[in-house]
């Protein structure tokens, strides 16, 4: 499986000629290097409604013709734009073509801003995608809280994206901790110096993963890990 980063929460999944992207938050991050006409995918999957991480889903996916799979309310949402979309709840999973999705439990909040009101998204949450025999798990925007550890003993995890930012997630510590339950031999911190006010040292948090036997990556928009 080979991820590669654009920035913020965004993750491309690619593995046998299928690719997926997570999160695809692209036209208004300032750091994705990469703009959404140029995403060729097969799938779009998201965590959750927030505009940082909803971005420029319905665009990609009606340029691919293909599905966005969400939680329920969303994909319901994303299906009344005329996309494609497959909607699942935390606990359920489903196997696409190449690839399966399970969505996990998360403690954030979602919503969709749709002509200046909020509208609720259903429930924030995190994915495990598997492809061929790796699995890569995106916790999404989460606070810490202790299933992590189950998710981590359940689930074969070879790779997981933590939000790192704090103020709305997590921060640096919180996920150490987190990564640690997980048990996945590589981290890659994710949710931060998007914005002044996520302002994070991506760097200092892989040197405390590798004292912990942890493989962090704090990779830049367009760089790339295969496991």
């Amino acid at each position: 499986m080979k991820i590669t980063y654009y920035g913020h929460s965004s993750l491309l999944l690619e593995e046998g000629g299928v690719r997926v992207i997570i999160d695809p938050f692209i036209s208004g991050n300032p750091a994705s290097g990469i703009a959404p006409q140029d995403i060729q995918v097969d799938a779009v999957v998201l965590t959750h409604g927030h505009s940082d991480h909803f971005g420029d889903s319905i665009e990609i996916a009606k340029q691919n013709d293909c599905p966005i799979i969400a939680i329920f309310e969303l994909a319901s949402y994303c299906g009344s734009q005329g996309v494609k979309a497959q909607g699942l709840n935390i606990g359920g999973s489903a196997q696409f073509d190449g690839f399966k999705v399970k969505y996990t439990q998360a403690f954030h909040t979602s919503s969709i801003e749709v002509d200046g009101q909020f509208r609720y998204a259903g429930e924030a949450a995190g994915v495990i995608v598997t492809m061929g025999d790796k699995s890569f798990y995106h916790a999404g925007d989460t606070a810490l809280f202790s299933d992590l550890k189950l998710i981590g003993e359940l689930n074969k995890i070879d790779a997981v994206a933590l939000p790192i930012g704090d103020l709305f997630t997590m921060g640096p510590e919180e996920a150490l901790l987190a990564a640690k339950w997980i048990g996945a031999k590589h981290v890659i911190p994710v949710h931060y110096n998007t914005f002044p006010a996520i302002a994070q040292d991506a760097e200092a948090f892989c040197a405390e993963l590798e004292k912990a036997g942890l493989q962090g990556h704090a990779l830049k928009p367009g760089d790339s890990l295969t496991l």
